[in-house]
């Protein structure tokens, strides 16, 4: 072989050589896309389920009240807070045309006796008249009238539930919250006086019993009123004398003086005259005179 057929022998090989050296680097190159492909699809994945969350909180934020579609005297009636704990809550609302959310507003809960609950029917409980009457005193305040489901635990919870969802959701001011009870949900109220006082600036319970935690209450030191007729029907006076006495004692017990006391805690029994004036023979029925008493509402929106 000349040189000449070496030197182009030489040239091929080389050639040759480079060729394969240029396809091993090619098999190599691939064996970095697995951990770019996982990443890519990492990045993917993660896409859908940060969507899927903001897209639940978001259902579960336009879900978590059904509003009611009638009203009846400014009342939003029938209006459905789906608490995940105590289950659906009923409730009415009346929202003054000037709330546009800039103000705090004051915030009064009136809890209806028993022909007031929900299974009575929407709306019943609005042939009470404390929550037409309260708007008289505070013209800058949100009134809920809810109608619960008994006069026990349940509807105590479920008024505390409903009472942290106006708190949290509408501009109220704190130190303006009012409870209102009358007959069972009076007793309710004073459950819930047990449970979270510290909810509430004051209460008014009416035509009731006390079947709260009292010690609860005096910790707090939430301002009482308790009005109830001499011969209640259904209660008489006792059960609200007997918890007034109790809970006077605590506070001595605390060191507060009697005129300290007297600021926190009212014991109002009214005789057959107060009720027979506004046109009630029983007295129990005749708790609806509470809500006209200028003295006793005076005295809850005056805290």
């Amino acid at each position: 072989m000349g040189k000449k057929e070496k030197s182009l022998l030489c040239l091929l090989t080389a050639i040759i050589v480079m060729s394969l050296a240029s396809c091993g680097h090619a098999t190599t190159e691939p064996s970095s896309l697995p951990q770019t492909a996982l990443t890519t699809e990492a990045v993917t994945s993660s896409v859908p389920e940060t969507d899927e969350v903001k897209e639940e909180e978001s259902v579960e934020s336009d879900t978590l009240v059904t509003e009611g579609t009638e009203s009846y005297q400014g009342f939003l009636l029938d209006n459905v807070l789906h608490s995940p704990d105590d289950g659906e809550i009923h409730y009415n609302i009346y929202l003054p045309d000037s709330y546009d959310g800039s103000t705090p507003y004051a915030l009064f809960v009136t809890l209806p006796g028993y022909e007031g609950l929900y299974f009575q029917g929407v709306g019943a409980n609005l042939v009470e008249a404390f929550g037409f009457e309260a708007q008289k005193y505070n013209e800058n305040m949100i009134v809920v009238a809810p109608q619960l489901s008994d006069w026990g635990e349940t509807s105590a919870n479920q008024t505390i539930a409903l009472t942290e969802y106006i708190l949290s959701h509408y501009n109220i001011d704190p130190d303006k919250v009012y409870l209102h009870g009358m007959s069972g949900g009076g007793e309710t109220g004073s459950l819930v006086m047990g449970k979270r006082p510290e909810l509430y600036t004051a209460y008014l319970a009416t035509s009731t019993r006390w079947d709260g935690d009292l010690e609860v209450l005096a910790q707090a030191q939430t301002p009482v009123y308790m009005a109830v007729g001499q011969e209640d029907s259904y209660y008489g006076s006792q059960p609200l004398q007997e918890a007034y006495a109790q809970l006077h004692d605590l506070y001595e017990e605390k060191g507060l003086t009697d005129s300290e006391i007297d600021e926190i805690l009212v014991l109002d029994i009214r005789d057959q005259d107060y009720f027979t004036q506004h046109g009630f023979t029983d007295q129990h029925a005749g708790g609806q005179a509470f809500a006209y008493d200028e003295e006793i509402m005076g005295w809850l929106f005056s805290k």
